[in-house]
């Protein structure tokens, strides 16, 4: 693609705008720094605003749980620092145990999360039913996270973005990136028929992250990851907590409105299209899965499904961190299904990388170069 004007400078360009991306959009603009974000599609389109919904910290992997933590205070000051709580609500997350072997991992991960100052409350099988009449009784155990909650994923990442371009950052939608390379100095990307030069770059393009990092000359062993959503109609509010099981094949909350919003297994995909679309062979086994643990949603009826595409590591945590072949490159990819509630954190920690040099976040588990001695 042929380049007719000189090229856009800006002091980090980052490529991706998820919640990761945005925010490290906003975060790098409120100190005073030139960004220019490049999205490929539109501002949350993939797996930043396609995703259920749940702000979790319960269940997180323990090298998660610094992040989760920070971004859970970010949370609870969206409506200052974006003009929006993007419907967040701090419901709690109920996490049930379905046998003795479940049951045995709820209680394993209590010392996790005092380690790491998540508060939880462990219920046994009398309490959970005395507590939540509606739970079906395949459900034997549960974990409580009072400070976990649900938001509207379709409202996060756009009203980041709005706050980032108040705060004086450019954001560009449908400007796929064609080529980028380093020229010993400077990165310089083609998109859109523009060139963009920048002394720094951040990568936060979700799946597509894989494929930029390859290009400088890192390998991240990235799958495409599509998680299979529904939605009921309305019904009566009764489903407080926000839903979820010891190994995660399902997981449901339910909206103000009444909507029961659930999901679990996965769709297919095509990434170099984009395209993808939910299976109605899973949207069935997530239904039945669904009714074991609330058996009045054998009454609801599914309004509509959806899927979007996510990047999914090995080892099911995401690559964060500087690059290890290109100074000034820093990578926030493949966050396997679970990065909303991560993603304000994140752009804070980037912005931190970037500006200072350091973060007081520890990122080793997330390095890029930990698949090199497995590959």
């Amino acid at each position: 693609m042929s380049v007719s004007a000189a090229p856009h400078e800006t002091d980090v360009l980052i490529v991706g705008g998820g919640g990761a991306g945005t925010s490290a959009a906003l975060h790098l603009a409120l100190r005073g720094t030139r960004v220019i974000l490049l999205e490929r599609g539109q501002i949350g389109g993939q797996a930043s605003g396609v995703n259920y919904g749940g702000v979790r910290q319960q269940g997180r992997h323990p090298a998660e749980l610094p992040i989760a933590r920070r971004s859970r205070e970010i949370w609870g000051r969206l409506p200052e620092l974006i003009g929006s709580d993007a419907e967040f609500e701090n419901t709690g997350h109920l996490k049930l145990a379905r046998n003795a072997a479940e049951e045995a991992d709820l209680v394993a991960y209590l010392d996790v999360a005092r380690d790491h100052g998540l508060p939880l409350q462990f219920m046994g099988n009398n309490e959970i039913h005395e507590t939540y009449p509606f739970l079906g009784p395949t459900v034997v155990a549960g974990s409580f996270a009072p400070e976990d909650g649900v938001a509207n994923p379709r409202l996060l990442v756009p009203g980041i973005a709005h706050a980032a371009r108040s705060a004086g950052a450019t954001i560009r939608e449908f400007m796929k990136v064609d080529a980028i390379h380093h020229d010993g100095h400077q990165f310089l990307a083609e998109a859109g028929g523009e060139a963009f030069r920048a002394p720094v770059m951040i990568n936060t393009a979700g799946f597509w992250g894989g494929a930029i990092a390859e290009r400088f000359g890192e390998s991240a062993p990235i799958a495409p990851f599509n998680p299979n959503m529904l939605v009921s109609e309305p019904m009566p509010y009764f489903i407080v907590p926000n839903l979820g099981v010891v190994g995660g094949n399902v997981y449901l909350r339910q909206t103000r409105r009444g909507n029961i919003v659930f999901g679990g297994g996965f769709g297919i995909s095509d990434p170099s299209v984009p395209w993808s679309r939910p299976l109605p062979e899973a949207s069935r086994v997530i239904m039945g899965l669904a009714i074991a643990l609330v058996p009045a949603l054998a009454s609801a009826t599914v309004i509509r499904s959806w899927t979007g595409i996510d990047g999914e590591m090995p080892d099911h945590i995401p690559v964060i961190g500087p690059s290890r072949t290109t100074p000034n490159l820093f990578h926030a990819f493949g966050f396997s299904g679970h990065g909303f509630q991560l993603g304000p954190a994140v752009g804070s920690i980037l912005a931190e990388l970037v500006l200072d040099g350091r973060t007081d976040i520890p990122l080793d588990a997330f390095r890029i170069d930990r698949f090199a001695a497995v590959q």
